[in-house]
């Protein structure tokens, strides 16, 4: 039987996401964890999160989870979603500036206010709800039509060092990068969890992954 571990470092959407793991693959043995074996050992590694960065990074470093997400982010199909995205990056403005855990190359910016769309009107921070999501070429869009709607929640979004890593954007008003590729790894800043259909099939496509593009 298939094994993912969800890493659990006390800052993420655990029932949620694993509950949504087993309703794409019933079949896949969901494991929450924050033990360094059972992850490193699992065939698939997902790193949620929600919550601030400085407390992100803390409670990595407290649990010795930061080596052992580089090395499975190095050796199996990963995901990181929303806070476990950002974290992967180089640093944060978050906190005044909190460093990441360069896994990949980029910075992690604050949606600068006020925002306007294109009449004027004024859009809050964060960006909270549904957004639709375009597409660069990826297993993981498999069976999702380009420009579905993602359900998003936060304040800060990715700006990665080459554009080659960007797998999708979406427009807040101006495009972000909301989707990350690199090798084995796969990160969206949205919550596939809480995006319904479209949601499960990517966490179905990322159960049967094997880590090429």
């Amino acid at each position: 039987m298939s094994t993912v571990a969800v890493i659990d470092y006390g800052m993420g959407n655990l029932h949620s996401i694993s509950k949504a793991l087993q309703y794409a693959s019933p079949e896949t043995n969901v494991i929450v964890t924050s033990d360094a074996e059972t992850i490193l050992n699992a065939d698939r590694v997902v790193f949620p999160g929600v919550g601030a960065m400085r407390d992100c990074m803390k409670a990595l470093n407290e649990l010795n989870l930061i080596s052992v997400i580089k090395q499975a982010a190095q050796t199996k199909p990963f995901l990181g979603i929303c806070l476990g995205m950002q974290a992967l990056l180089n640093d944060s403005q978050e906190n005044g500036h909190t460093d990441c855990l360069g896994i990949l190359d980029g910075h992690v910016l604050k949606f600068a206010e006020p925002l306007n769309d294109a009449n004027g009107e004024i859009l809050k921070v964060p960006h909270m709800g549904w957004n639709q999501v375009k597409q660069n070429p990826h297993p993981l869009w498999q069976n999702i039509p380009d420009e579905s709607r993602f359900y998003f929640v936060h304040s800060y979004y990715a700006t990665p060092q080459s554009s080659d890593i960007i797998a999708g954007t979406s427009d807040y008003p101006n495009s972000f990068a909301c989707a990350l590729m690199q090798k084995n790894v796969f990160a969206v800043q949205f919550h596939p969890e809480k995006s319904q259909t479209v949601g499960l099939q990517l966490l179905a496509n990322f159960l049967n992954w094997d880590g090429d593009k």
